[in-house]
């Protein structure tokens, strides 16, 4: 979290995402199997260059942060300046053992913060104790959500253990000048339809065994878990295309939702999947979870998890 602005407490930097997405995407870090499911990338909207701003306080940034992915996505880690000098560093993830997530913030003036919490929808909100330089106890929340293109981050603090809680500072995290926009001139609703349309393109190309069209859409460190838990790379899909070890009846979506924060998206789906894999017959239907995210060279397919096969229907 930060402070009042003065007080510090920043906020995260783990898993939340991935892997090694920064706002520039084009340096993009490979994703540990481990930290690649779409829990663990939630919080991948924080990925960036920002400017902090204080809500009401004009347009005059009180810091600047950096939020990249590291540890093979396994965490997030969050530099903050703000212009009074305060430096602090956080570093955020996902316990899957736990299924919580977990953020550590620590300044040059000697602050120290653990918080731990989940989302709800699509906001982050952490909470744990903080002490003062007196040693008094207090209680800090903070919450994380995407909002216009950027992230806003509402912090409280309660004196009576979560009774009461009184505003400590809310703030807006915008691009900083020079990162590129997330999509010139796109709205949110041109980002869903365009990976929507993406993600449909892809799964032609599959049951077409179009090797050249996967290939343009799949990121180059771009990873598919399956409901056994068998992994599979970009080289992996490629070959199975251009060998034509399958052969497709049917590859299509019957049902789709999309879903986008900032440069990342997320695609639900359930697929269709019917015809024969080296002469054996095959038909089944599978959840799917596909998750986009932004380059310089338009959304790419980053990372895909499948359900086990549906029950057959009767």
């Amino acid at each position: 979290m930060r402070s009042s602005l003065r007080m510090v407490t920043p906020w995260l930097a783990a898993v939340l995402l991935f892997c090694g997405l920064r706002a520039e995407a084009a340096a993009r870090p490979a994703i540990s199997s481990q930290c690649a499911s779409p829990e663990h990338r939630r919080l991948d909207f924080w990925v960036g260059d920002w400017d902090a701003y204080e809500v009401g306080g004009g347009d005059r940034p009180v810091a600047r942060a950096r939020v990249e992915i590291v540890l093979g996505g396994c965490g997030l880690r969050e530099t903050y300046e703000q212009t009074d000098g305060l430096v602090g560093e956080s570093f955020t993830t996902y316990d899957a053992s736990r299924k919580i997530w977990h953020q550590t913030w620590l300044t040059n003036r000697g602050r120290l913060l653990a918080i731990e919490g989940r989302f709800q929808g699509d906001s982050l909100t952490l909470q744990g104790p903080q002490f003062s330089p007196a040693g008094r106890e207090e209680r800090l929340r903070g919450v994380w959500t995407p909002q216009d293109g950027g992230v806003r981050e509402i912090a409280h603090t309660s004196a009576d253990g979560g009774a009461t809680w009184r505003p400590l500072f809310d703030i807006l995290f915008r691009r900083h000048k020079g990162e590129p926009a997330p999509a010139a001139g796109a709205s949110a609703g041109d980002d869903l339809k365009t990976v929507a349309a993406l993600d449909t393109e892809y799964q032609a190309a599959v049951k077409r065994n179009d090797a050249a069209a996967m290939d343009k859409i799949l990121a180059e460190d771009f990873v598919l878990v399956t409901g056994r838990g068998k992994t599979y790379l970009k080289a992996d899909l490629l070959a199975e295309a251009r060998n034509k070890s399958t052969v497709y009846e049917r590859q299509e979506e019957i049902e789709q939702k999309v879903r986008v924060w900032g440069d990342t998206a997320v695609v639900t789906a359930l697929l269709w999947m019917k015809g024969s894999s080296e002469g054996k017959p095959f038909e089944r239907k599978l959840w799917f979870s596909d998750t986009y995210v932004r380059t310089p060279a338009g959304w790419k397919y980053l990372f895909g998890q499948a359900s086990l096969p549906m029950p057959a229907e009767h």
